[in-house]
């Protein structure tokens, strides 16, 4: 019998895909890893199909969702935007109006500043317009484009498909006026959030010392915004999840710790502007260390890759189960900037990691 071909080197290739493909064909920059620093401080480049400056924040070594980053010049407008792909919008800087509308009916705006967010409905039309005559507009929307480019494989599927999702938008009516609706637990219904930044919030204390959230539903989507908060002199608990988690830093100054299990925890500072994400199974923990609350807000696939590893609980580590040196450097660093730790030491049962 003929000996069979030795095929390894056919089977083995690089690491692509169709929306990495795509992505690196807008020709602007990427920025990949597991943090941002500032993400209105970031080097954009033009970005033609927007018709302003732009660039992709595609973290955590996933492709089930991305961040775009779109800086709009002063009395600028982008191109009229039209996607087969969830998004939400958050307005780093700036301020201007939008304007959505589907084929055939009337146009609707809402005007946004700093700190608003909102969801453009699946597949309409829409359009971004600066309104400072002297600054620019920066905006953060995160979309789930990777995992519809990756299940269509053409882009013309994503930017030029005309099919109108009347059950999630008619157009024409007060679709970003509505009034917001309480549901059950922490979690509002809503397609326009005012400001992120002072959005009332509920206790939910077994995710840390003095923890407080709020969770939205936002234009019928899969895509789930929550918006959290911890006081100075605190920090949560040490807990993983699926990929695909965008972590935007709103208020307060600190830093994270994230670690594979096993691994020897690396170190992120964060402040205003920040964003991190950490990868799929991948331990992380929030510290604060300024003497204000610190404020995040969280955008996920919350239907596909819910924000709970395994059950209705997050896996994550109490306090008691962390080793003493977790507290022993949240003290010292809390001391550096003359801020008084709130919660006492953790008495230690049993030492989970090192």
């Amino acid at each position: 019998m003929a000996e069979m071909e030795d095929i390894t080197e056919v089977l083995i290739r690089p690491h692509t895909s169709p929306y990495r493909e795509w992505q690196e064909s807008e020709g602007i920059p990427i920025y990949r890893g597991s943090y941002v620093t500032d993400l209105s401080a970031i080097e954009l480049a033009p970005w033609a199909r927007v018709g302003q400056l732009g660039a992709f924040v595609n973290m955590a070594d996933q492709e089930q969702d991305d961040g775009w980053v779109i800086e709009i010049a002063p009395t600028g407008s982008t191109e009229v935007l039209h996607h087969m792909c969830e998004a939400v919008v958050f307005v780093l800087e700036g301020r201007g109006a939008t304007t959505f509308w589907q084929e055939g009916t009337a146009k609707e705006s809402v005007e946004w500043k700093r700190g608003i967010v909102f969801a453009p409905p699946l597949n309409c039309y829409y359009q971004h317009f600066a309104g400072d005559g002297q600054a620019p507009a920066r905006l953060l929307t995160i979309t789930n484009a990777p995992m519809v480019l990756n299940m269509f494989r053409h882009p013309e599927v994503l930017f030029e498909d005309t099919f109108v999702f009347r059950q999630r938008y008619e157009g024409g009516g007060a679709f970003f006026s509505a009034p917001d609706e309480r549901l059950e637990g922490y979690t509002w219904k809503t397609n326009f959030v005012p400001d992120i930044r002072t959005h009332a919030l509920v206790p939910r204390s077994y995710r840390g010392f003095g923890n407080k959230s709020a969770a939205f539903e936002m234009s019928d989507n899969s895509m789930a915004v929550s918006v959290t908060e911890f006081p100075p002199g605190s920090y949560k608990k040490m807990h993983r999840h699926g990929a695909g988690a965008h972590v935007i830093i709103l208020s307060g100054q600190g830093y994270s710790l994230l670690s594979f299990e096993g691994e020897e925890p690396r170190r992120v500072d964060w402040a205003d502007g920040s964003m991190l994400s950490p990868q799929a199974g991948e331990f992380h923990q929030h510290f604060n260390t300024s003497s204000t609350p610190a404020r995040y807000m969280k955008v996920r696939l919350s239907a596909l890759d819910p924000e709970y590893w395994h059950g209705e609980a997050p896996e994550q580590v109490d306090y008691e189960a962390q080793s003493p040196w977790v507290y022993d450097m949240y003290a010292e660093e809390c001391a550096k900037n003359g801020v008084e730790v709130q919660q006492s030491r953790p008495k230690v049962v049993r030492a989970k990691r090192k």
